[in-house]
């Protein structure tokens, strides 16, 4: 199972070798990201970290009417632990979303299992005929991801890129201190192990020259997620990454004259404007320019790569790929 850690209690101390350390490592889930935000759909986000993009992604979902139950089914509310099945750790550093699920769907039968009773029953129809059943699950993660999560993947991906910067640098000055000094009050280093504070008693954990693979993940905040018991996977942390706070912050971009005179200010103009996923419609309003006029510069911008296009129902939503995030950074 993939548990959260709290911060009362006892503690999981995490042992590490040489050869740990050598074999420690950062990836990105897409996958992940996909059952972390499902969990955020089912609870209450009191804190309001993901509101914005909870009242962007909820009608959306509706307008598709995505039945979302297979999913929800395997996760527990309030959520303690995800099937560990569902989210295998990614074997590359940016796997995408297609080699996660083709991971899935080849889950053997025997691991389909869950400790959270109340998705027991569903775990027994996955085993009942996995080809079957995992195609379907498969196929609604797919469907979910293009309508609530790929139109902010840049964004996304942006924030983890940056996040795994700053802490290979910080690994680079000052060893394993540095590098876990600032993952917050949950995570501690001393004298060798790696101490995940939590409400269970004192426990220790081996990673027997695995290394420990970190994931930062934006619908993991405000907890970290952990998964250190199978002896076939590489133990995972996945954890909330800096700037987590900004992530879904709307502020205008202002258009660059630099970039206007590369782009045309138009386009320029429209790329500045895709801070969140927009139709064209809603685009044309904003910039005071036909539907029609919109939908050219936005096709232009599409072939040269800068942005992409997520159909919704009847909706299309455009939204920057990530070297046009670059172009208005």
């Amino acid at each position: 199972m993939v548990r959260v850690g709290r911060a009362q209690g006892g503690a999981v101390e995490i042992e590490f070798t040489a050869e740990d350390m050598a074999r420690t490592r950062f990836a990105v889930s897409p996958l992940w990201e996909v059952v972390a935000s499902v969990r955020v759909l089912m609870e209450t986000d009191d804190q309001g970290m993901h509101r914005q993009w909870c009242e962007q992604v909820r009608p959306l979902l509706a307008a598709a009417k995505l039945d979302l139950t297979p999913l929800a089914r395997l996760i527990t509310t309030p959520v303690e632990s995800i099937p560990s099945f569902l989210v295998p750790p990614p074997t590359t550093p940016q796997p995408s979303l297609e080699v996660e699920l083709a991971t899935l769907r080849a889950t053997p039968p025997e691991l389909l299992r869950t400790s959270c009773p109340g998705a027991q029953e569903y775990a027994a129809e996955l085993r009942s005929d996995p080809v079957r059943e995992l195609g379907r699950l498969t196929e609604l993660i797919a469907a979910y991801w293009e309508i609530a999560i790929a139109p902010y993947w840049p964004r996304m991906l942006a924030l983890f890129e940056g996040d795994i910067l700053h802490r290979a640098i910080h690994f680079a000055e000052g060893g394993a201190r540095r590098l876990f000094d600032d993952f917050g009050p949950q995570l501690r280093w001393d004298s060798g192990t790696l101490q995940r504070v939590r409400r269970a008693s004192r426990a220790t954990q081996r990673l027997g020259g695995r290394g420990l693979l970190l994931v930062p993940s934006a619908f993991a905040w405000p907890q970290i997620f952990s998964n250190l018991g199978r002896e076939d996977w590489q133990p995972t942390l996945r954890y909330p990454p800096r700037g987590i706070g900004a992530l879904w912050k709307l502020s205008p971009q202002p258009c660059s004259d630099a970039l206007a005179g590369v782009l045309g200010r138009t386009r320029a103009r429209l790329l500045a404007e895709l801070t969140a996923p927009a139709s064209t419609t809603d685009l044309a309003r904003r910039i005071s320019l036909s539907a029609g006029g919109v939908s050219q510069h936005l096709t232009a911008l599409r072939a040269a790569g800068l942005v992409s296009a997520h159909r919704t129902g009847r909706v299309v939503l455009y939204a920057r790929t990530s070297v046009g995030e670059a172009l208005v950074r």
